[in-house]
């Protein structure tokens, strides 16, 4: 590195946009990816990355890598692996519960190297959840197991996770911007990470095998907590109890002429579930859907209150279900919980102005949100991430609105969608494009994207599907960031924090740096997404090493890994995605999680230095 580095403004704007995404990020005061695009932005308008490079972000080959892997990971939902999963899982176990979580874990991690961690956490919910309901197991002492092996098993391949899949993206941009007689810096192979993340997921399945029931949580409230579809369950957790029952509007009741929405803000009201008007009859009745003589509702209720409220309303109750038996069949509708990842468009809205109703034909009963239920005054409730939403509606229903992955459904629910006759094309392309990753000199997206296509022309998935199953919030997130990753390196700015760094602690060992780089690059990882902690990161671990006379490989890689350090915090989308179904608290993660992230700090530097 040169010597005598001076700070110089485009070094000063470039760390001022890192400290502003650091602390936007950490706030959530402005959504994430508009966060990313205003830094985008500014590199451009202060031309910081040239013009005709500042959108390579969008064709890079991370990003494609990413589009792949999840386009890959829906063909192997659709038909049906996962569910096989359950099965096998229980079959191997023979009805230890020990064995149980040791299979699940295993089996999960393994996976998680081929396919991204938040998008396999979401497909396994409802597989655990399964398992869950055959066994009585709580899900609070799976999950957090299932979910902190993911993490780990996702860095055994360049595939798993997106900040070992943006290092040779990084990589290649740092060495245009090497100093003169520097080395370049080879790229990443796509097992050699193996034998480092292989040693951590062993770490995390003897941890959780020798611990967990030492320190799972064991309040009474976390532990029966078993999402199926069972009148015990919703009665005991969301105080949703009772039976379907009809009711007839008639020429004296005060509610005629008011709308549904009216109804529903009276705090004695019952859950209204369906309407009939004339000869329409629905689920989920919108907010403005009017109330006539005639009109017939659904509601949902022990029945002596729900008759009070109906004779105190000028409401006659009807023998039976002739209006809605039909609607309400088991094998049709019922009701789920949901959960609501980071990358949400439902994030910062209330539940009223998400129109459920109207748009997807589901209605939403209640919002958990770690200890708080909400059921009053619901639509008025914001939604964060993290939180459960109980829905009722159909199953096609349902179905088709988790597609847009705005909320994972938890429960296990019957799927018209499957297509297990597609099965063997799913396993065949998934093999093939990880056998061209492997064996040929195809670049990984390529390869990965031979395999997408494959499923495609096959029939495993139709383009509309593989549209729905890319999590765009993610790719343009990344997308955005890289650029500011670039901007870093060819201006200067990594190379003259690593001078100033170095100048501060003095001549140390260069496992000493690692070490200090790896703890900053996890404190991002926990405020921040690890998408960005890995951008920023990466170049200023690359410059110090080469001040220091150290290997940059080591050092990029201890970053790249480090950047997958984070157990604790709902940044991490895959332990948002298990909190609120496994009902955990902070106390809970950092119980398991803390001590887990400094023995995964330690095998990394153990592992990369001893490997390379």
């Amino acid at each position: 590195m040169e010597a005598g580095l001076t700070l110089t403004p485009q070094m000063a704007i470039v760390l001022a946009l890192i400290a502003f995404t650091v602390v936007m990020f950490a706030l959530e005061w402005i959504r994430a990816d508009i966060v990313a695009l205003l830094v985008l932005v500014a590199l451009g308008v202060a031309n910081l990355v040239p013009t005709e490079q500042i959108f390579d972000g969008f064709a890079g080959n991370a990003v494609m890598a990413i589009l792949a892997t999840m386009i890959l990971g829906a063909g192997l939902d659709r038909t049906g692996v996962l569910s096989k999963a359950a099965s096998f899982i229980l079959r191997l176990s023979r009805g230890m519960e020990q064995r149980l979580l040791l299979v699940l874990c295993a089996l999960t991690g393994a996976m998680s190297a081929f396919m991204q961690n938040p998008a396999l956490t979401a497909l396994f919910l409802p597989v655990v959840s399964r398992i869950s309901s055959r066994t009585g197991l709580p899900l609070s002492r799976l999950l957090l197991p299932m979910a902190c092996c993911i993490i780990l098993g996702g860095t055994t391949t360049m595939v798993g996770n997106s900040p070992q899949i943006l290092l040779n993206d990084l990589i290649s941009s740092v060495n245009r911007n090497l100093p003169p007689g520097a080395d370049t810096i080879e790229p990443i192979g796509m097992f050699t990470v193996a034998p480092v993340g292989l040693v951590l997921l062993a770490f995390g399945l003897a941890y959780f095998a020798l611990y967990w029931r030492r320190i799972e949580p064991r309040r009474e409230e976390r532990t029966g907590v078993t999402p199926s579809r069972t009148e015990s369950y919703f009665a005991a957790t969301y105080g949703i109890e009772g039976e379907v029952i009809e009711l007839l509007v008639t020429a004296d009741s005060p509610l005629v002429g008011q709308s549904i929405g009216e109804l529903e803000a009276r705090a004695d009201t019952p859950l209204i579930l369906a309407i009939r008007n004339g000869e329409e009859a629905r689920l989920a009745p919108p907010a403005d859907q009017m109330v006539w003589v005639g009109t017939v509702l659904g509601v949902l209720g022990p029945r002596e209150p729900v008759a009070s409220w109906a004779g105190a309303a000028g409401l006659r109750v009807l023998p039976g279900l002739r209006n809605f038996g039909d609607l309400f069949n088991p094998s049709r509708a019922g009701i789920a919980e949901a959960v609501v990842p980071p990358a949400s468009r439902y994030v910062g809205q209330k539940v009223g102005d998400l129109r459920l109703r109207k748009r997807s034909n589901i209605s939403v009963l209640a919002v958990n949100r770690g200890d708080r239920i909400f059921r009053d005054d619901i639509r008025q409730v914001q939604v964060r991430a993290g939180d459960t939403l109980v829905f009722h509606g159909f199953w096609k229903d349902l179905a088709n609105a988790a597609e847009d992955h705005d909320f994972v459904v938890v429960t296990d629910y019957p799927k018209d969608e499957e297509r297990p006759h597609r099965l063997w094309h799913a396993l065949f392309f998934f093999a093939l494009a990880i056998g061209l990753a492997l064996f040929s000199d195809l670049k990984l997206p390529v390869a990965l994207l031979v395999g997408a296509v494959g499923m495609l022309l096959t029939g495993v998935l139709s383009m509309d599907e593989a549209y729905k199953a890319i999590g765009w919030k993610t790719v343009f997130l990344m997308a955005c960031l890289i650029p500011l990753g670039w901007a870093t390196d060819a201006t200067g700015a990594a190379a003259w924090v690593a001078q100033e760094l170095l100048r501060a602690v003095g001549d140390v060992h260069p496992v000493v740096l690692q070490a200090a780089l790896a703890l900053l690059t996890s404190f991002f990882a926990q405020v921040m997404s690890n998408v960005g902690a890995t951008v920023l990161m990466v170049p200023l671990a690359v410059n110090v090493a080469l001040a220091a006379n150290a290997g940059p490989t080591e050092f990029a890689l201890v970053v790249a890994l480090s950047a997958s350090n984070n157990f604790v915090s709902m940044s991490n989308p895959v332990m948002a995605i298990i909190a609120g179904p496994g009902g955990y608290r902070a106390a809970d993660l950092w119980r398991a999680g803390g001590p887990l992230s400094l023995a995964y700090v330690l095998i990394v530097l153990v592992m990369v230095n001893l490997i390379f």
